[in-house]
């Protein structure tokens, strides 16, 4: 029984440390495998609350910057014909060429438009116009109106002549003019 005794001595002591070396493995690692884990996804949710939290306080600086892109946008469509189909843009810029021709004396005798051209996200919107001038005054200035005109118009082509060389009063003169307008 002394045999027994001395190896219950030796293996109570042993399996309560082979016990607590399992609880320390199985239990408090894994526990604090967990709490890490635990820990890191705090401060990831954390981290993104954060990022959240700045995105939100930027916010009335992002309206600012909203209408300040909006209104500059306006401001540069005002350059451009504004028109929902690339026709009724060369309806439109058809419409300013005649009235700044009839506003300087010029009588049309025919115009026509051409087909549109691509340049990037814009399309160029050409007219091409047949006019009489009484004078070379009048077609200075129509010439001056049409470049210094809002939207922006390029005199792309001009051809002037005289209608009667004896008698030189009436000026022949076709026009190219294009404008701008959204893609």
């Amino acid at each position: 029984m002394k045999r027994k005794t001395k190896l219950l001595l030796i293996a109570i002591p042993l399996n309560v440390i082979l016990l607590g070396a399992v609880i320390y493995q199985y239990g408090i690692l894994n526990i604090r495998e967990q709490m890490s884990f635990v820990d890191e996804m705090q401060a990831s949710k954390m981290q993104t609350l954060q990022k959240y939290a700045d995105a939100i306080a930027q916010k009335a600086n992002l309206e600012k910057q909203v209408v300040s892109l909006k209104e500059k946008r306006k401001n540069e469509d005002t350059k451009i014909i504004v028109a929902q189909t690339p026709a009724s843009a060369a309806a439109s810029l058809q419409n300013l060429v005649k009235g700044i021709i009839a506003g300087r004396g010029g009588t049309i005798n025919s115009e026509r438009v051409e087909r549109p051209e691509d340049l990037g996200k814009f399309k160029v919107i050409n007219v091409v116009v047949d006019v009489v001038f009484p004078d070379i005054r009048a077609l200075s200035d129509t010439l001056f109106a049409i470049e210094t005109q809002t939207p922006y118009l390029v005199v792309k082509e001009l051809d002037v002549r005289v209608r009667n060389y004896a008698d030189p009063r009436d000026l022949l003169v076709k026009l190219k003019v294009s404008g701008l307008t959204g893609g």
